[in-house]
């Protein structure tokens, strides 16, 4: 990377293993994981292992965004989270989780906003596992609206939304962008570019489009692993040139994903294959990129 160039991780997670309950890297497996198996991340992730996993690289802040904790008790992430940072120094800003079409989404998300490093909420909603199959109105779904209700608490908290979809969700997040335009949103994982044929491309284009028509929603430059492949330097060079000529460089974010990134590339490759991505933008725009950006959005100090 070009020397003196910073990076904000918009994107990892820490777990404990011995300590906390995470249900899908214990005792339910989660069969339709987008990567294929992930056995390899059935081990304790701690603030000594990222920045092991990182050396080398200027990383001067990171965002910690939820990692499926129990959900029975979903303010106990970030509070562990607060004792990680306090003893370690990072991470340096975190979102949470609640299930915003839940009867006690507020009583979480206060929890959670009560918590000083707090700054949004991933909630995942109700998805198709393929564009066909898509069930507009369906309970958990974005278009139900105890989940829109809950969606609506989030400004009144001050939080942004990390959306984590396939990107055949990507027009309805839209019209959830259009409803609440106060509340700031980011995109994670590069809208889950899954089909790299030509026609799987084009739908992910399209559907980026819509999506970024809102001005409040940003993207995170992250995770172009694919299921059961390689990660390729060509392939993935393409994804993230268009998503940033979609939603302009000011938008994105470097994002890491450690450590389920490293199921297909350790951090090296990931973080020197998008500089090199982006080497053809200015100075100010890849500063933007891999730190700036992300510490605007989350509100951090550099």
């Amino acid at each position: 990377m070009d020397e003196g160039l910073r990076i904000v991780d918009a994107h990892h997670h820490l777990w404990d293993l011995e300590r906390n309950y995470y249900p899908w890297l214990s005792d339910h497996p989660e069969a339709g994981f987008f990567l294929g198996d992930y056995s390899e991340l059935k081990r304790n992730f701690l603030p000594a292992d990222y920045r092991r996993a990182t050396a080398g690289y200027d990383v001067v802040a990171t965002v910690h965004v939820e990692a499926e904790w129990d959900r029975d008790n979903q303010v106990a992430e970030t509070r562990w989270l607060h004792e990680v940072a306090a003893e370690s120094g990072l991470p340096n800003a975190v979102v949470g989780h609640a299930w915003l079409a839940r009867e006690d989404c507020e009583e979480v998300l206060a929890g959670h906003a009560a918590l000083p490093l707090t700054r949004g909420i991933r909630s995942k909603p109700a998805t198709a596992s393929s564009p066909d199959r898509i069930e507009r109105g369906a309970p958990w779904t974005m278009q139900d609206p105890k989940w829109r209700a809950g969606f609506a608490l989030l400004q009144q908290y001050g939080l942004s939304y990390d959306l984590r979809v396939p990107f055949w969700h990507l027009p309805e997040a839209a019209e959830i962008a259009e409803l609440y335009p106060e509340t700031p949103m980011v995109l994670n994982h590069t809208g889950f570019p899954w089909d790299r044929s030509e026609a799987g491309l084009a739908a992910w284009r399209k559907a980026m489009r819509v999506i970024a028509q809102a001005p409040q929603v940003w993207l995170k430059i992250s995770e172009f692993g694919l299921k059961d492949q390689p990660w390729e330097y060509e392939s993935n060079r393409r994804v993230v040139l268009e998503a940033i000529e979609i939603f302009g460089i000011e938008r994105c974010m470097f994002a890491s994903n450690l450590p389920v990134c490293a199921l297909r590339a350790d951090f090296g490759t990931i973080v020197e294959g998008v500089s090199r991505m982006t080497e053809g933008f200015s100075r100010a725009e890849r500063e933007g990129l891999f730190s700036r950006n992300a510490a605007r959005f989350y509100r951090l100090e550099l």
